[in-house]
């Protein structure tokens, strides 16, 4: 099953200046779902530090992950469709997330690093840094072909981006 509209739960994933929280947010509205953003669930530590432009290790992204697949179980198991803004940048965080709830569907919003950067360097008031986006490129592993994944082109317009997902 690769239908999003289907899943009862969607992450929307991908590097930092893909998009993850205007399409989730936008995505959520169309499915009348529960949208939870995955930035407001990192530790403080963990903003500080990538603030800093420290990149977060695989340990230090654990507790996060499981606070983002905790949100999303509690929305489905209220009956409630739920859609997540989560870079989940590894095989090994999505199958974390796949944990709380095995029918998630990753929405990858692909974005080449040029784009990426500028988004990023040109974002007001968020604690990720254009200096981190190569090291988002460089842990990123793209779902495969035995995942639960669509795959768009993040370049597009989020109007389009959503109504080609709901097609």
């Amino acid at each position: 099953m690769n239908d999003p509209r289907a899943a009862p739960a969607i992450v929307v994933m991908g590097v930092a200046g893909c998009g993850k929280t205007v399409v989730g947010e936008a995505l959520a509205e169309m499915l009348k779902a529960v949208f939870i953003e995955g930035d407001r669930l990192h530790p403080p530590e963990n903003v500080a530090r990538m603030a800093r432009g420290e990149p977060l290790t695989d340990a230090l992204r654990v507790g996060w992950l499981d606070a983002i697949g905790e949100r999303i179980a509690a929305s489905v198991g209220n009956g409630q469709k739920a859609v997540a803004a989560c870079s989940a940048l590894k095989r090994s965080y999505r199958d974390r997330l796949r944990r709380f709830c095995p029918g998630i569907v990753f929405l990858y919003l692909k974005i080449d690093r040029e784009t990426a950067w500028r988004r990023v360097a040109g974002r007001k008031g968020h604690f990720m840094p254009a200096s981190l986006v190569d090291s988002q490129f460089a842990t990123l592993e793209e779902p495969g072909p035995d995942e639960l994944a669509v795959t768009v082109d993040a370049t597009r317009a989020v109007v389009g981006i959503v109504k080609g997902v709901l097609r």
